[in-house]
């Protein structure tokens, strides 16, 4: 190759982004995913032990998923074919499969094709992958930032191997930082760059996971910083400038049902902190205010129930409040709502008791109303008449409500418990 030629490529590498340049190259080199690709694990063994088959990776973006695909085609010595589902038909798909399988039969040579974005794929597509997948003439890896259960057929499902991603952590994410501005042929290690642990502690931060949103900050943040006597000082201002807070939040997946999920648990548990900050998640990631305020109203019956019977009153304004103000006043209703739910005595026994009837009513043969219960029956005695409480049949044997010894239900409990002796001796 001539000189011209190599300083081409160079220059033509140069212009690639510092998180495309510093890919890791080997599992040696991969940062993070400890749980599932340090050594011993169960799918370092799979790719070490040239056992793999098919891979589905699922996580947040910036964590590796595509990374991984590159080395594991090096790793198995295996041609590479990176498609991204978003703008692959059908037909590219099959062309792909076809040469794959006359590489396969003429040089011995699999083919990994990976496919990011798999969840974009419609099932006939996700098909196409199934028979060649099935007979391991391709290593298909699929990568998503959405749960794979929910997207894939299952066929493709169960004969891969499904491994989630999770978020990189700090320190993953500074160990990155750290071998960017150290590396002189991927990196920044050319450039006099005086960066401080402030500015690197920041970025790792805020980039809550991502290693690219990190990279891409701490390149900006280099080449757009004038220099001072040679050197380009990054400190914590240049920092805050070179990288925004994203909340990836998804409101049709799991990151949406787990961040909701999370929250009522934490009013449920009396954690008025923990629930303010999903609270604030959630509204900062654009949820609806009014899937918010309508869970706030079923938390109120279902967990705080007749323990404080004002709760419900409160999380229905709060619902009313919330569509008549609209954001961001709203946000206030709701943390307001959500404070007060969140230290309430709790109490489940409503919930219970719908349920334990319920499954009577689904279960067992269905009661008949009395006669001195029907409609202008001679035989029904007013309760009125008698003091407020008289004995008689109601049509139902069976307890089915347990009020708990706490905040307004113990009152309910004794004044239950203390009704039939108060009128035992009464004469109908």
């Amino acid at each position: 190759m001539t000189d011209q030629r190599q300083g081409f490529l160079f220059l033509y590498f140069m212009d690639l982004p510092l998180a495309v340049r510093l890919r890791p190259q080997s599992l040696d080199e991969f940062v993070g995913q400890d749980h599932i690709l340090g050594k011993g694990k169960f799918l370092w063994r799979a790719i070490v032990s040239k056992r793999l088959s098919s891979l589905i990776l699922s996580g947040p973006a910036g964590c590796g998923k595509t990374s991984l695909g590159f080395i594991i085609s090096k790793e198995l010595d295996a041609d590479y074919q990176y498609l991204n589902a978003a703008f692959t038909s059908i037909e590219q798909v099959k062309k792909i499969i076809i040469k794959s399988r006359q590489d396969l039969e003429k040089n011995k040579k699999k083919t990994v094709i990976f496919i990011d974005e798999i969840h974009r794929f419609n099932k006939l597509q996700q098909e196409s992958l199934v028979p060649d997948t099935e007979t391991g003439q391709i290593i298909f890896i699929g990568a998503t930032i959405y749960n794979p259960f929910y997207y894939l057929i299952p066929s493709l499902i169960s004969r891969s191997i499904v491994a989630r991603f999770r978020p990189l952590t700090k320190e993953d994410i500074l160990v990155i930082l750290k071998k960017a501005l150290e590396d002189k042929e991927r990196g920044l290690g050319k450039l006099e760059i005086k960066i401080t642990q402030e500015a690197l502690d920041y970025i790792a931060t805020i980039a809550s996971g991502d290693a690219r949103k990190a990279l891409t900050a701490l390149e900006i943040g280099a080449f757009s910083t004038q220099n001072k006597d040679k050197k380009i000082v990054f400190d914590i201002e240049v920092a805050k400038e070179s990288i925004q807070k994203n909340i990836f939040y998804d409101k049709k997946d799991t990151y949406h049902y787990d961040t909701i999920s999370a929250f009522i648990k934490s009013i449920r548990g009396s954690d008025p902190d923990s629930a303010l900050y999903w609270l604030v998640k959630m509204l900062t990631a654009g949820e609806d205010p009014r899937f918010i305020a309508r869970r706030l109203v079923i938390l109120a019956s279902e967990d705080v129930g007749n323990a404080e019977p004002f709760a419900l009153v409160l999380a229905t304004s709060c619902f009313k409040a919330v569509e008549f103000v609209g954001l961001p006043e709203a946000e206030l209703i709701l943390a307001h709502t959500t404070i007060y739910l969140a230290s309430c005595p709790k109490s489940n026994s409503c919930y219970l008791a719908i349920n334990s009837a319920k499954k009577d009513i689904q279960e067992e043969e269905t009661k008949q109303v009395p006669e001195h219960l029907k409609t202008y029956s001679k035989n029904y005695k007013y309760p009125h008449k008698f003091g407020g409480y008289v004995t008689q049949d109601y049509g139902v044997n069976k307890k089915y409500y347990f009020p708990k010894d706490i905040g307004e239900e113990k009152k309910i409990k004794e004044f239950l418990e203390n009704l039939k002796k108060t009128f035992q001796n009464q004469t109908p």
